[in-house]
């Protein structure tokens, strides 16, 4: 029998790797506050019409939002898969010591959020359904602020948004899942667990070509798509499948499929699937709404949750685990920057708006309170966020060897 293939993950990775995915990541946000802004500007303007009604074109039995948000964002949601696993099993989350504290503060901030907005809806059992639409943190949001800000903020306060968001991502993931699936399909759910089961086999079998997983990753989708589950969470899923496997014996060293697939559609994500939905989403109309609007509960609960949950159940935790020893202030960081941090994890763009259609699919005015609720607790988020961080002293640079 021939021994197993040897991981070896950081020895494959590039030493400027974190490096280089934080700024591309930080350069997507930018490009994604952007397409936002843009997005708000049509729909406030006399070509509002016919960027709503280009949204609802039929093509291929889909219409183009559809298209964006159930099979680009799988894209989207693959590279999420794909980090996970990464840093799970040879990256920053790769031991217990790693993640307690990303861990416990992502626990803490999708908790505080989702009570917020409970608190502001407890007498609509429609509106509830939104009370998971607070919880998560937008990385490439966050991080583009964070590079607004360079070396005033410590490389490892950023290495730690980075995995609390990815942490953060995978329980929105599995609220999606739990939450938010309508009625299933026995029969496509069936054939989705086939092609799975297939996916597993592949894996177990040595197989490094991508091909094959790509292949049976878009039957997938399709058969998810059909089943009730979101068609997302099978990018996931065939991320989870994909080999990690660096070095095998007698072989030369190869970068594994995962870390390659990952190099080849995270620019895709950062620069094109990311903006186009924020552009096909964050669109909202003002026309009728005004200034008392922005108190009803939808709104309300969810700005409420992102600027305030958010902070409070990220801050507060760390700060209980820290004072309890569990865990330790990021190297070179302050409390003040730490709570700048937490205040940037209220940024919930992306993820927040894709919950959003998930809660309410079918009630077009609870879908643009949402927004409206999205953009003015990530805009209070990342302003404050900006003025702590910009304003907060640090322990100076990490002096440079000789």
């Amino acid at each position: 029998m021939s021994s197993p293939p040897v991981v070896k993950i950081g020895s494959q990775r590039p030493s400027g790797f974190l490096r280089r995915f934080m700024a591309s990541e930080a350069a997507g946000g930018l490009v994604l506050m952007a397409a936002a802004a843009l997005a708000l500007g049509i729909a406030n303007s006399p070509a509002a019409s016919l960027y709503f009604e280009a949204l609802h074109v039929y093509v291929g039995g889909l219409s183009i939002q559809h298209w964006i948000n159930d099979a680009l964002m799988a894209v989207f949601f693959l590279l999420v898969g794909l980090e996970i696993k990464r840093e799970v099993v040879g990256g920053q989350l790769s031991s217990w010591q790693a993640r307690i504290l990303p861990g416990l503060a992502a626990l803490g901030g999708m908790a505080a959020p989702a009570l917020f907005f409970v608190a502001f809806n407890t007498g609509s059992p429609e509106t509830l359904r939104g009370w998971a639409i607070p919880a998560a943190t937008d990385i490439a949001f966050a991080l583009g602020v964070l590079s607004l800000l360079g070396s005033r903020v410590p490389i490892s306060l950023k290495v730690f948004l980075t995995a609390l968001a990815i942490i953060d991502d995978l329980g929105a993931v599995l609220i999606i899942a739990f939450f938010y699936t309508a009625d299933l399909d026995v029969a496509a759910l069936a054939g989705a667990a086939a092609v799975v089961a297939i996916l597993v086999g592949l894996n177990r079998a040595g197989v490094t070509r991508l091909l094959p997983y790509l292949v049976l990753g878009a039957a997938l989708w399709l058969l998810v798509l059909l089943s009730g589950i979101h068609a997302t969470l099978a990018g996931v899923v065939l991320a989870l499948t994909i080999p990690l496997v660096v070095e095998t014996p007698g072989l030369q060293e190869e970068e594994p499929p995962l870390l390659k697939l990952e190099h080849a559609i995270q620019p895709w994500v950062a620069f094109a699937i990311v903006p186009i939905f924020g552009f096909a989403n964050a669109g909202v109309s003002f026309a009728g709404f005004t200034p008392a609007a922005l108190l009803d509960p939808v709104p309300l609960g969810v700005a409420a949750g992102l600027f305030l949950g958010k902070q409070v159940g990220v801050f507060g935790v760390m700060a209980l685990a820290i004072r309890a020893r569990w865990a330790s202030l990021p190297e070179r960081a302050t409390w003040a920057q730490v709570y700048g941090v937490s205040l940037l994890c209220g940024i919930g763009f992306t993820m927040s708006l894709f919950i959003g259609l998930l809660a309410f699919p079918t009630n077009q005015l609870l879908q643009d309170e949402v927004k409206l609720g999205v953009l003015m607790g990530s805009l209070l988020s990342g302003v404050a966020g900006a003025l702590v961080l910009g304003l907060a002293p640090g322990r100076g640079a990490r002096p440079q060897p000789t």
